[in-house]
């Protein structure tokens, strides 16, 4: 039966991979015929010179074929670690170190997921290292040096292992120890768990990361602080984070709950719009709060993480399903295996989310149009953002409903 487990692995994770490139050659192909024909988009004409054009096309082109190989290259580290006798390796190694420390059980299914964590994130630093001191830095954007790229590959690390061996220990604990209905144990952990780092990370682990300093634009603050009076969103401050130390992109967002509620400015924002347009930005993004979209997608992903479990449920004892990757059933075992071949069998579900997704960023562009009693802020906001970041101006609409969570800055405007 482990053939016929192996056999449904690779249909998945070949069709996935097929629709990935055809769609992203699709994209390519599309984007240099829009520009043999001169089809800049009307709502971009005259807001974007030919030298940015040129720039924009070219960093998308530049994006497609890095992705080409990028993508070749993780499927083929996925391949490798699930069936090159890598995971039997790993679990020999994990079985020796675990037995020094108690619980056994726990202790040895921790370092078998860290040390599977820890050898992904090894073997993706040579596409991680190009794309931000090879393509980021071609175009402009990287204001990552060496020191800082380094800096946070060790704190994400020991942030992993701070966090990671209470989160997996709980975990593993709750499959042992609860019978049956582990599955929906490990549910409610998680989502409680996923609450405690919505409090925890802007208070502790974004400021490890960046440097937050209350908004100092004074006329700025007073009119978020009276926008969000007008809507009823309470915020426990407004802060800019020195993002260009790293990259020349912007954005802004809210991170937290209750209390712990921030507003977020990268420096970057700051510097490439207007109040106005850094206003209605803001009042967009208060909108996703004021009609629940985060409660909405939040409930969404809850929902699958539930389902996943049960399923992993139903496997857990199911020796052909380890049987195929080299390893013998266990609980830890199988939290390796969902996450590395959840993606291949889950995939067809992003689109679906995207469609969600875009449903919300209409709404939000709506509220954000009526609070201030003007659209063109929002408007010029997104083109401001999409020329000032490069970004693809005419994607192809299959590779733009697969991958974009967010529609495009002309869809959002027609």
């Amino acid at each position: 039966m482990e053939h016929v487990v192996i056999g449904l692995f690779f249909v998945f994770f070949l069709l996935e991979f097929l629709v990935e490139f055809v769609l992203n050659e699709l994209n390519m192909a599309w984007v240099r015929k829009r520009q043999a024909e001169n089809g800049v988009p009307a709502i971009f004409k005259g807001r974007i010179g030919v030298e940015d054009y040129q720039k924009s096309v070219d960093y998308t082109l530049a994006k497609g074929r890095f992705q080409r190989w990028a993508d070749l290259y993780g499927r083929l580290v996925t391949l490798f670690v699930l069936f090159g006798g890598v995971l039997p390796f790993l679990d020999r190694v994990a079985q020796n170190l675990g037995g020094h420390f108690a619980p056994r059980t726990q202790a040895t299914g921790i370092v078998f997921c860290l040390a599977t964590g820890l050898l992904f994130s090894t073997l993706s630093l040579p596409t991680d290292l190009y794309a931000t001191f090879g393509l980021e830095t071609r175009f402009g954007f990287n204001k990552t040096t060496w020191k800082l790229y380094l800096a946070d590959k060790l704190k994400g690390f020991f942030l992993g292992i701070a966090i990671g061996i209470p989160f997996l220990f709980a975990v593993l604990w709750l499959m042992e120890g609860t019978g049956s209905y582990w599955w929906l144990w490990v549910f409610l952990f998680v989502f409680a768990f996923q609450f405690l780092l919505l409090v925890l990370y802007p208070i502790l682990i974004a400021p490890w990361f960046n440097k937050f300093e209350p908004l100092k634009d004074d006329e700025l603050r007073e009119r978020i602080l009276t926008l969000a009076d007008e809507v009823g969103f309470k915020t426990g401050g407004i802060y800019t984070m020195n993002g260009s130390k790293r990259s020349s992109h912007s954005n802004a967002y809210f991170t937290g709950i209750g209390k712990a509620k921030r507003i977020v400015l990268f420096d970057t924002l700051l510097e490439q719009m207007s109040r106005d347009q850094g206003l209605a930005v803001l009042a967009h993004e208060m909108g996703h709060y004021k009609m629940k979209h985060v409660r909405r997608m939040l409930l969404v992903q809850s929902l699958f993480l539930l389902g996943g479990l049960y399923i992993l449920s139903l496997l857990i004892d199911y020796a052909p399903f380890f049987h195929a990757f080299g390893l013998e059933p266990s609980n830890y075992r199988a939290l390796v295996l969902l996450g590395l071949i959840s993606g291949p069998l889950t995939f067809y579900l992003g689109p679906l989310l995207n469609l969600l997704s875009r449903k919300h960023e209409y709404e939000a562009d709506r509220f954000a149009a009526k609070v201030l009693k003007d659209g063109k802020p929002m408007e010029e906001a997104l083109i401001n953002l999409t020329v000032r970041n490069l970004s693809n101006l005419t994607p192809h609409p299959w590779y733009s409903a697969y991958h974009y969570s967010h529609p495009t800055t002309v869809e959002r405007n027609d």
